[in-house]
Parts: C-alpha cells; structure tokens; sequence
C-alpha cells in the first residue's frame, strides 16, 4: 500500500458545526431564567454540544479516556529528571488505577485504557493497555529524524483505529492523554517549528528539572530545529511530526483529527496534547471546531500555542502533570453545562417577567 493511500485519510473532509443548531441552541438559552449570557462560557460549551449532537437535550454520558504512552530517543540528551524506565511503570500504574488520571477516570465513570505506542523497555501486559506499539521509542532528534515515514504512518494509523473504535461505541467526548520521558522535549521542538519561535520562548520546565537540565533542554531543542532546518522551513506539519514528534503525539494527532472527522468532539489536555491538537489543526485546519480545550498548563509554552490558534481554556490550575489529568478535571464544568441548559426553567414556565 503506497503512502498515499496509507495517510490520504488526514485530509478527508469534516462536517462543519451546523449554524442552525447553533441558532436553535442559542434560543434555548435566551429563553431560561437568567439573563442572556449571563453564564459565560457555560452557556458557549452547551450551545456547542448542543450543535456537535444535534440536539437542545445533549449529554455527556459516554465519555473516553485514552493515555498513549511512548519513549524518547531525545533523552539521552540529559532532558528529563526521571529515568526512561518511568514510562513503563506509569503504564503498570495505570492499569492498575493508582495513577492521578486512573482515579479520576474511574470517578467520572469514563472509559478509560492507555495505549502502547511503543517503549525502549518492554511494557506489560493488562485489561487496561491496549498494545499498538510502533518501536523502541523514537530516535534521538539531535542525530536523525525522531521516525522514519512508515513509523509515522503507523503511529497516525493507531489514532484513526482508536477514533473509529470509539465512534462504534457511540463515543460523546474523547479526551486524550498522554505519558512518555522526554516528551515536553518534543512537544517544545515541535511548537517552536509550527510557531517560528525561538527555543527559550518554548521549552518549560517539564517533569521539574533544574536549572542545568532546562538549559540542556533548551539545547537540544535549538540542535534539533538547525538539523532539521529545511523541514522546519517547508513548514509540512507531517514532516515536522515525523522529524521532531513522538509516537504518542502522532497518535494523538490523528485521534484528534479522525474523532472530528467521525463527529466526536475532543477535550485537549495540556501543552504536550496542545502541541498535538496544533499539529492535527496544521493539518485539517477544519478539526479546530471540533475541539474544546480543558485548561492553560503551568508549562512555559502552552500560552502561546493556546495563543496561536485562539483557544480559550476553561481552567487555570497551574497543572503540569499531563496525562489527560488537567481534561478530566474539566469534564465535570461541561456536564453542569448541559445540567443548566438541560434543566433549567423558562420564563414562561416558571412565571417570571422577562426584560
């Protein structure tokens, strides 16, 4: 099967959120006992939900969680202050529910698994992990291209099999998550390409490395952007994925994109799954509708990706855990969303004079 064939699916067509939902759910909500706008972007995330499902009743019921996890060739750069066997013990944490994102997925009732993408130790087996690794991890991006075309081909193809899985269940929300040493590395390199910023602009302080281990980061990321310059300069999103990205923000990406291509809308995370959505939106610039943003991390480069493709977060919780973490604690703000537009009272039922 050629590349074509293989990857045309990324830029297959994706339904506009209908303007006359939009328009019927706005009514909705001028007819409550509030005055119009009144909740904010409360009343914006149920008028959206209220188009996304085509209907003014829309819930939240059917929520999936998906933590894709992968190693990094970058950290033998010194990037990261863990060890790269971390990767596969969260994986084991995971499934066995003691990490943060397994104890709020179980408390919202969400389904949730982590995904393999591929690690440098062997990760283990569980009823939680879904295996579709791709390699070893990535290669070290300072030295060559962080995947080769077919790996980047694979990994985008686990996403789109992730979304058209949660699409047969009847899937109402994704939220992605993500969990790999040394992937604020790649997230940061991959911003400053798609952005055109300098490395000091982007790079934080990641897993919480001192002043050395961000200086080594910073590095990095400048050695990896003047390697890869032409790719940087020809400014393909796909390119600049397979050069600088990980197997797991690949797989984020297409989820992404396919979930939106399939009607479902997303949660984003934090900075490494913001890089993602930014990626899938240089893509398939029409994904961006289909995205709802959960809060502004304490990562030094996710305001200004958040910036760039004019997304309001919901929360500032100062959160820099990643993992979908910051996402699932924002699901509860949508589900009173559409509690209020659901269930509240119109004037004329409740007897009150409006303006």
């Amino acid at each position: 099967m050629n590349e074509q064939s293989m990857m045309g699916w990324l830029n297959q067509d994706i339904a506009c959120v209908e303007s006359l939902w939009l328009d019927r759910a706005v009514a909705h909500q001028n007819q409550l006992t509030k005055p119009p706008g009144s909740l904010g972007t409360l009343e914006e995330v149920a008028i959206r939900l209220c188009a996304m499902q085509q209907t003014l009743q829309p819930t939240l019921e059917r929520v999936a969680i998906r933590v894709f996890a992968a190693d990094h060739g970058v950290v033998s750069e010194g990037v990261s202050a863990f060890p790269q066997a971390v990767t596969v013990e969260m994986i084991r944490n995971f499934d066995a529910g003691g990490a943060a994102i397994s104890v709020l997925a179980k408390n919202l009732g969400a389904d949730f698994a982590v995904v393999n993408m591929g690690t440098a130790s062997e990760a283990p087996q569980g009823a939680a992990i879904v295996q579709k690794p791709v390699a070893a991890g990535t290669a070290n991006f300072c030295q060559e291209p962080a995947m080769t075309r077919q790996q980047l081909q694979q990994a985008l193809q686990a996403g789109s099999d992730i979304a058209e899985q949660l699409a047969s269940q009847q899937t109402q929300l994704f939220i992605g998550g993500e969990m790999g040493i040394g992937n604020t590395t790649s997230a940061a390199a991959l911003a400053c390409a798609l952005l055109q910023r300098p490395a000091t602009d982007i790079v934080g302080r990641g897993t919480g490395v001192d002043d050395a281990g961000w200086q080594r980061k910073v590095d990095a990321v400048q050695r990896a952007l003047k390697r890869h310059h032409d790719v940087v300069a020809g400014q393909d999103a796909v390119a600049i994925l397979q050069h600088l990205g990980g197997f797991e923000i690949a797989a984020l990406a297409a989820t992404y994109l396919r979930c939106a291509q399939l009607q479902i809308p997303s949660l984003v995370d934090g900075f490494i799954c913001t890089a993602a959505a930014l990626l899938a939106i240089r893509i398939n610039p029409a994904c961006d509708q289909w995205l709802f943003f959960s809060h502004q991390s304490a990562e030094a480069g996710h305001a200004l990706v958040l910036r760039s493709i004019e997304a309001r977060p919901l929360l500032q919780l100062n959160l820099r855990l990643g993992e979908g973490s910051g996402a699932a604690t924002a699901l509860p703000l949508l589900r009173l969303a559409l509690e209020l537009h659901n269930n509240m009272a119109s004037f004329a039922d409740a007897g009150v004079s409006q303006s």
